[in-house]
């Protein structure tokens, strides 16, 4: 497939700058050249962005929440051409120091920045907080940005295909259906897509920061948010003050591969709750041993394939329920309890009840999921032929049965999007002050390697771990030892020794343990996360390590803001 290659470096602007002094040095000294003024006039013009006009729209969770937008061209290659609108939000500082605007982003692509703004600023230190204005973005496509994508509403309506196919004339028909939302797309955003995607993204963001007047940003990303910031930082290094990076995407392995990976590390996972259920079996009475319990989850996936639980979770519903699992563990015991009722006593209420929670996709979740797939679907290469894909996932679903041909199909239009892909930009950036990674080692959405990976491309990064931690996004949610790290360096730049903590974890400059599993009962609700919401983590004395702990530096309970966050954060990330 022909793909466009966007050349990051500084040779194609040096070009241009080369044309025109050229251009300049034909005409005879002193001589006017109206044309390259009416250029640069209109340029000028074009690029002018117009500074946001804040408004109130506080929240109960978030009360001195600001909203604003800001428009961007629709290609950026034509700034005088078509505009698009940009949802942004704020907390304002209130220091003195001001440290200027913090762009936060929860990953996707496809999710809302809105909320998490909020968040951020409740969840920091106060007194670091406040030393920034704490921006959020519905990225283009997105929320409240405008136009809001949705090409095939109903697309997740249950009860759905058998995810795993059972025949070719099974598997062809969700072929069929993966092709049908490709098709619906082109047909109801043509005039859009071809305008998605991670670097049309970071060049948002670009008019974002000078809209927001500053010479250069912090910024703070979560999941996909950490490829959007390194893309970011390779096409204005020079705008970067600071930069987090938690739950690292691997710029190798953009994106099928990367998919490929969370399979194998999502049944990982998988196993890891049914690890957790029978080491709990007085409570859920599955059996002692995860095999069994693995089994047990197996068994209930078949019964709903006969006749699906609730009237609304079959196989695929199932596994979408109990996927987020795999990305936070504070749902686990909710999860367990669903899965124990449906096993023990045949009851299907708290199993659709799950589904509701976890599983089922709204108004909101079409969106995201369209954007999901225009970005990713336009952003890389993909397979064309299903016949790869076919071989891979079924290699894969041997190894890994858990998720892997239910992922297979959430990507799967990318095999039939239209158009061209666009060749991933090299991230490696050497120009960069150091820029902070977080990552856990036993995340299954952005598997530990792809940390290790960036930590390599990124010349000056430090790379904080949380051992033994499966969790995806993993600061602000609790564990003090990553909270006390966050806010330091965004306090002050301060950054762990590079290389301290290698011999402990390969790849890592600092090592903070995991935070105790879960108890046996279900997490508390928590709050309205409020209106803006569109998207739905053992001390040691060995060096670079530091113990969890459950005293955050940042405000409100860790559990709670644990349960908050990834609500905001959302799957499939």
């Amino acid at each position: 497939m022909q793909r466009r290659t966007f050349a990051l470096s500084a040779a194609s602007t040096a070009a241009v700058v080369l044309a025109g002094t050229l251009a300049a040095a034909a005409a005879p000294a002193g001589a006017a050249t109206p044309a390259a003024a009416r250029t640069a006039s209109a340029v000028t013009a074009a690029s002018a962005v117009a500074a946001p006009k804040w408004t109130g729209c506080a929240t109960s969770a978030y009360p001195r929440l600001q909203c604003a937008t800001v428009r961007v061209p629709l290609d950026h290659a034509r700034p005088g051409g078509r505009k698009i609108t940009l949802a942004l939000s704020r907390v304002p500082h209130t220091a003195r120091t001001y440290q200027g605007p913090l762009l936060v982003n929860p990953g996707g692509p496809g999710g809302s920045g809105l909320s998490l703004a909020g968040f951020v600023a409740e969840s920091l230190p106060a007194e670091v907080a406040a030393q920034y204005d704490v921006i959020g973005f519905d990225p283009r496509g997105v929320g409240r940005s405008e136009p809001r994508l949705d090409c095939r509403p109903g697309h997740f309506d249950p009860v759905r295909l058998d995810s795993v196919p059972r025949d070719a004339q099974a598997e062809q028909a969700n072929v069929q259906r993966a092709g049908d939302f490709a098709r619906s797309c082109a047909q109801r955003h043509h005039d859009v897509l071809p305008h998605l995607g991670t670097v049309a993204a970071a060049r948002d963001m670009e008019v974002i920061r000078r809209a927001l007047g500053s010479p250069r940003i912090n910024y703070f990303g979560y999941s996909y948010g950490t490829y959007l910031g390194a893309v970011y930082a390779k096409l204005y290094p020079h705008r970067v003050r600071r930069a987090v990076l938690d739950s690292v995407v691997d710029p190798k392995g953009v994106w099928y591969e990367a998919n490929l990976a969370q399979d194998v590390a999502f049944d990982a996972r998988h196993k890891a709750f049914a690890a957790w259920v029978a080491a709990h079996d007085d409570e859920y009475g599955l059996g002692t041993d995860p095999a069994d319990v693995e089994a047990a989850w197996y068994g209930m996936r078949d019964a709903v394939r006969e006749e699906p639980a609730a009237g609304r979770v079959g196989p695929s519903e199932l596994e979408d329920t109990y996927l987020p699992g795999g990305y936070y563990n504070g749902y686990w015991p909710e999860l367990a309890e669903a899965f124990a009722a449906y096993v023990n006593d045949g009851d299907e209420r708290p199993l659709g009840a799950a589904y509701d929670t976890h599983g089922a996709v709204d108004a909101a979740g079409d969106n995201g999921y369209s954007v999901y797939t225009a970005v990713q679907c336009r952003d890389a290469s993909w397979p064309r032929d299903w016949r790869t894909w076919h071989e891979d996932m079924t290699a894969t679903h041997a190894k890994a049965p858990f998720m892997t041909w239910n992922n297979a199909w959430y990507n799967a239009p990318c095999a039939f999007w239209p158009g061209t892909s666009l060749t991933p930009p090299d991230v490696s950036n050497r120009k960069l002050p150091p820029v902070l990674l977080f990552q856990a080692t036993d995340d299954a959405a952005t598997p530990y390697q792809g940390a290790v990976n960036l930590r390599r491309a990124l010349d000056r990064s430090r790379l904080v771990v949380e051992e033994g931690g499966g969790n995806h996004g993993i600061t602000l949610s609790g564990n003090g030892c990553l909270d006390r790290r966050l806010a330091a360096y965004l306090a002050t730049g301060e950054v762990p020794r590079r290389g301290g903590a290698t011999g402990r974890v390969g790849g890592a400059d600092a090592v903070c343990e995991a935070l105790p599993e879960p108890e046996a009962e279900a997490d508390s609700p928590t709050g309205d996360s409020g209106a803006e919401a569109e998207a739905g983590a053992k001390s040691g004395a060995r060096a670079g390590s530091s113990g969890a702990g459950s005293d955050a530096p940042g405000r409100g309970d860790g559990r709670t803001r644990g349960a908050e966050l990834h609500r905001l954060l959302g799957f499939r990330a």
